[in-house]
């Protein structure tokens, strides 16, 4: 397939707007448009980091996953239900933007046509057509966490994992280290937490001066 250089196309960051943008991407240029979450060999791909889990931590019996768009957790709980039903599989976002868990709760797909801002920017999205049923029928139960939790979670692994992750890392962190989930029953001792990424912008962390904070 012949290649071509793209001219990058920008859009305001809201879930309309980057449909509309990619589509006429697609128009201008007879491309094919490969969904980040609702592409099912993108979800089938994001399974395999369940695979790797479960061959690396057998033990593990909760896999805690931070979401979006749902492609991850999607192809995560497929992979984790088909090979071990018995290990809880949870997702993890921010209150700020916690379309998954109304849907869940609402027992329907609710998009949030303008999420707040959020720290962990990667999860400013919605689950979609694809993602949602597999959530609604195969994830647990989903966690949801204040920016204050989801930044007191992500300097601690900084501090004292030396990882450098994303606040949208952060999240899952965030979410275990939470009140709800440590009443959760004690036999869930081996926890996984998918840290999903390390896309940081140092030059913008002023929140680290803003409130400094200690780990504890």
């Amino acid at each position: 397939m012949p290649s071509a250089a793209t001219v990058p196309r920008w859009c305001h960051a809201s879930p309309v707007t980057r449909a509309e943008t990619a589509a006429r991407v697609v128009r201008e240029t007879g491309g094919v448009m490969v969904h980040p979450s609702q592409e099912p060999a993108v979800i089938a791909g994001q399974g395999t980091i369940a695979l790797e889990v479960l061959e690396q931590a057998p033990e593990v019996n909760a896999v805690v996953v931070p979401v979006g768009g749902g492609g991850m957790i999607a192809g995560i709980a497929i992979a984790i239900k088909a090979l071990r039903p018995d290990v809880k599989v949870f997702a993890a976002e921010p209150c700020n933007a916690d379309d998954c868990y109304q849907s869940k709760l609402r027992g329907e797909l609710t998009p949030s046509p303008h999420p707040q801002e959020t720290i962990a920017d990667a999860v400013r999205t919605n689950i979609g057509p694809n993602t949602w049923p597999i959530i609604r029928d195969l994830v647990d139960d989903v966690l949801t966490v204040s920016e204050e939790e989801i930044k007191q979670a992500t300097r601690l692994v900084w501090e004292r994992m030396k990882l450098l992750i994303e606040p949208t890392a952060g999240v899952g962190v965030a979410a275990v280290l939470s009140e709800r989930f440590q009443a959760f029953p004690r036999d869930l001792e081996h926890i996984c937490i998918v840290l999903c990424g390390g896309n940081v912008d140092l030059s913008s962390l002023t929140w680290l001066t803003e409130r400094p904070g200690t780990a504890e």
